[in-house]
Parts: C-alpha cells; structure tokens; sequence
C-alpha cells in the first residue's frame, strides 16, 4: 500500500517559483565588468530568467542540450543557471583555469551547442575557437555598450539577447531525475570526467545545505560566495540560498581581492561567505595590514582544501567568526561532511574546538560514509583504523557523462570510492590521512602529478621524475618535482622550469626541482609517493 500524498517533482524551476514569490524584494549585488556594484531583487532576476527562457527556446535548443557557462560569480551568471535548468537544458559550468587543452576536449566531449561567456574570458575562447567548431554561438555576458569585438562566430550580446523577449514563461514539468548541471573533474588522472547532477539530486542538496548543522541558511542571512560558480556551482549556493530567501552578494572577477572582499563584507552586511584557504588568506593578510577587523561576518564555510587551525584560530580571535570546514568532492554535489560541533561538546576548551574544527568534519543526512580495507571489508569508527573511504547518497554520482559502467570509482554494492584515505572516529568525525590519487591541491584547485610528471619526462636529461606536494604557507601545498638525472646530462633547476613554461598550464610549474640518485619503487615498480612524502616533509620551498 501507498501513502496519499501529492507528487511534485523536485524541480529547480521550483525552488525560482518558491522564492518569486515569497523573497521577491530580497537583494542580489553583485561586483561586474561593466558595472562596479550591480544591484537588483529576486523578481527582477527571475523576470530576466523568463526572459533568457524564451530566448533560449528561440535558439532552437532542445530538452538535454548542453549549453557552458563559463564566467565569474554575479548576476547574469545567475540567472543563466536558471533559465538553462528550468527549461530542461543542462547548464555546463566550464573552470577557465584549466589548461587550454583541458577546456576544448570538455566543450567538446560535452557537445556544448552554445557558450556564455563573461568578457574577461572572451580572449581565452577566441584561442581555442578553431579547436571547438561545434559549437554554434557565444553569449557574451555584458550589455551593447561594453560589447567587444571579437573574432568568435555567431556573437550575440547577452542584454541585446534577452531584451526584447517577453518576461511570460511557463517553466516546463519534467521527469526530477532528468539531467540538470554538468560539472567535470579537473582531470588528476587521465581527460577530466564529467558528472551529470539531475534536477532531484540538486533540490535534496540544497535542502542539506540550509540545515542547522550545516550552513544554518536562513532568510535573515547575507550570503558571499567566494567560490566560483564554476566550481561544483559555488558549492550549491545559488539554489540554498534562494531556497531561504537569504540576500545575496556576488564578487564577480574580484574574488581574490582582499580589499574588495572586505568592503563588501561590511558594506553589505555579510554574514556567511564561503571560500577557499588561499582567499582567507588574502582576507586575512589585508585586515592585519590595514588594522581592520570584521565586524558583520558571522561564519565561513572553508573547504576545497584542509584548514590549517592558524586560519581557524585567526578567523575566531581577531575577527570573531566561526569557521566551518566542510569536505566534499564533485561527484559529491559536492556536500559530504561540515565540522560542526555535536551535543556534549559544550564543555569542550577553545583549543579543543579547534581541534574539532580542523577535521574534515562529521557526515551529513543523505551521505553514508565507510571505510574498508583492501580487501573491501568495512573498518570499525575508532579513529585508530584508516583505510579507503567511500560514500554513496542520493546526490552522489552512480557513474560518469557517457562513461556509464565503465567507472573504476564505483563498487559493485554501490559505493563511491573517493581515492582518499581516511579514519572515522567514534563520534563519526572523519578525517583524511592521504590520498591514493597523488593530486596536489594548490589553493583549492587540483594539480595532477601524473601530468607534471609526464612532461618532465619529455626532456632528454631527465631519466626518471615525480611530483609530491610539499607544504605551502599560502597556497596549501605546491608541486616539489623530484628528478633523477639521465646519464652524462647536465641538467639544472633552471632548464628543467623552462622546459615546462607552454607545456602545462603556468600554475601547475613546480616552485622548485630536486636531483637525486634515486627514487623509491613499490614491487610492482610503481613510484612510492609515501614515501618521497616522508622524505620531504621538512622540505622548504624557496620563498
């Protein structure tokens, strides 16, 4: 027997109709090219969304087709996320600091039919153009004054676009489970992999995102996501926060800038912002500078790398805010555990806060956790034993775009391993001890070492290399390239950073370059990155 209960699918076009109609003069401000402080409501946002709705139908798309994304965090941005998704198309959110390379083979293997593209990334498309001939136009995401010019073909102006559309549109009902946003991995080993969120998996983030242990999101919260949308859509902000009613504040290409950050922080009246560590930094490093503390911040969600607990401890002693750290990964939505406190850590000292805090944090409902031995056996939560963690929940990916059961990742009883290695205490706190894909995670964006590693090899004075990362008081962690010279070469540190500038993308060059006589080897002759670690742990990279 069934329960009587009304059927609605989980629409994001129903969390737009939600908040319409019950935060319509709530605020979105967003920093953008063209506009230093762009200011407007939710009704205007959602009345440009129609608009972009019947343009977009006027195009000729069709249900599923993909269309990319690929600019910064502000209002058009916005309203492109909704217009895509409530009218059945799939919004591909493209990171432009991948590696050229990177780029065109995701537009491409996405089969992106259009782009819209803000004008500070128009030069970076017009490179890659003749690689990327499927597609068929660009939107360029700016107003006919501040059109560019531009050699890419079919250019159309985003305003001029949406400008003579009428604001009516009736948002389609579909089947919830239909695809809604493409996101890819950032490719640590091998082409990056595309993960198909569906519109059901989307809403039960969102609704996760917004709980008391989580984000504690509410109407009466001023939101700034730090975090691009590009990356994993800005951690599933632009559907919690309209979920609630919570204002919200775009920084637009000025996410790195702490000046900027910090004025609209407090001019704005932000209470939650969500971030990376390397942004913090930046935040923090410019309030010590200019003698300035913030005095409207309330939290901030930290994640994409560990939180270091001299962030932790800063945040709260000079500025009294809360950090929360979150850990997640993109085919993960990307939620998958916040360090909050639990029930009987109210006698807990500061410093063992801290200690709390500085863990990648307890699971959230909707996210089962485990971790097993080698043999696929399930470890007990002591928080002595470690092993391979792997996850699985209703906003976790069961495969990848058009690699569907081909995924190494995935368990035949339906778990995702997640390549890291973790432990699980007995209060359900998890925290990662390695990771089996060598990545380097560099200010919250991932370098492969397989990459470095195998363009290195390229130079005919290199007989062997390898990439860890090694401590960074900035950006985390930074590639240390460890090299074994090939016979009678005379190869120094300088050449070898040379010979990489072109090869790889310029952020992934490794800050220094070691020679060495030998490089540690498992049995099976596979490089043993613990142990190189081990090795290098004390390693200072030149400042």
């Amino acid at each position: 027997m069934q329960g009587l209960m009304i059927h609605d699918e989980l629409l994001i076009s129903t969390i737009l109709r939600h908040a319409d109609r019950n935060f319509g003069d709530q605020e979105i401000v967003s920093v953008t090219a063209d506009n230093p402080l762009h200011r407007y409501t939710y009704k205007d946002c959602f009345r440009r969304a129609r608009q972009l709705a019947n343009a977009l139908r006027r195009l000729g798309l069709e249900r599923g087709d993909r269309v990319a994304t690929m600019a910064w965090n502000d209002y058009r941005h916005l309203e492109t996320y909704y217009a895509l998704t409530g009218s059945g198309y799939v919004c591909h959110t493209v990171n432009p600091r991948l590696f050229p390379e990177q780029i065109v083979f995701i537009i491409n293997h996405a089969e992106d039919r259009w782009i819209f593209v803000d004008v500070l990334m128009v030069p970076l498309l017009e490179k890659i153009a003749a690689q990327i001939s499927g597609v068929e136009g660009f939107v360029i995401m700016t107003d006919e004054k501040h059109m560019p010019e531009t050699s890419l073909k079919n250019a159309v102006c985003y305003e001029a676009l949406i400008g003579g559309e009428s604001d009516e549109f009736a948002w389609p009902v579909f089947d919830e489970r239909s695809a809604s946003i493409l996101c890819y991995t950032s490719g640590t080993t091998g082409d990056p992999k595309g993960v198909l969120y569906d519109h059901r998996s989307t809403v039960l983030h969102a609704y996760a995102a917004v709980a008391p242990d989580v984000m504690r999101l509410s109407s009466t919260d001023c939101v700034l996501p730090v975090v691009p949308l590009f990356h994993v859509n800005a951690w599933g902000i632009p559907f919690a926060a309209l979920m609630v009613g919570s204002k919200l504040v775009f920084p637009g290409p000025k996410m790195g800038d702490g000046e900027t950050l910090y004025q609209l922080l407090e001019q704005e009246e932000v209470s939650l912002a969500l971030g990376v560590p390397t942004v913090w930094l930046a935040l923090l490093q410019y309030t010590t500078k200019a003698g300035k503390k913030l005095n409207k911040l309330n939290r901030t969600v930290i994640g994409g790398a560990a939180v270091p607990e001299s962030m932790i401890r800063a945040f709260r002693d000079k500025h009294d805010v809360v950090v929360i750290q979150g850990w997640g990964m993109t085919e993960m939505s990307p939620l998958g555990t916040v360090s909050t406190p639990k029930f009987g850590m109210e006698s807990l000292t500061p410093d063992q806060l801290v200690a709390v805090r500085a863990k990648a944090g307890r699971g959230i409902y909707g996210v089962e956790m485990r971790i097993v031995n080698d043999e696929g056996v399930e470890l007990p939560w002591d928080g002595v034993a470690y092993g391979s963690l792997q996850v699985r929940g209703p906003w976790i990916c069961s495969g990848y775009f058009k690699l569907e059961g081909k995924s190494e990742a995935h368990t035949a009883d339906g778990w995702f391993d997640t390549g890291d290695v973790a432990t699980i205490d007995k209060q359900g706190y998890m925290a990662i001890t390695d990771r089996t894909k060598d990545v380097i995670k560099s200010g919250g964006e991932w370098i492969s070492s397989i990459d470095v590693e195998n363009t290195a090899m390229g130079h005919e004075g290199v007989s062997e290399a390898a990439v860890i990362g090694v401590p960074h008081p900035k950006w985390t962690e930074r590639p240390l390239l460890i090299i074994i010279r090939a016979e009678g070469a005379d190869l120094d540190r300088a050449q070898m950073l040379a010979w990489l500038e072109g090869k790889i993308a310029k952020w992934w060059i490794p800050d220094d370059v070691v020679f060495v006589d030998e490089i540690p080897h498992t049995a099976t002759g596979k490089i043993k990155k613990i142990e190189l670690r081990k090795q290098f742990k004390d390693y200072q990279l030149p400042s």
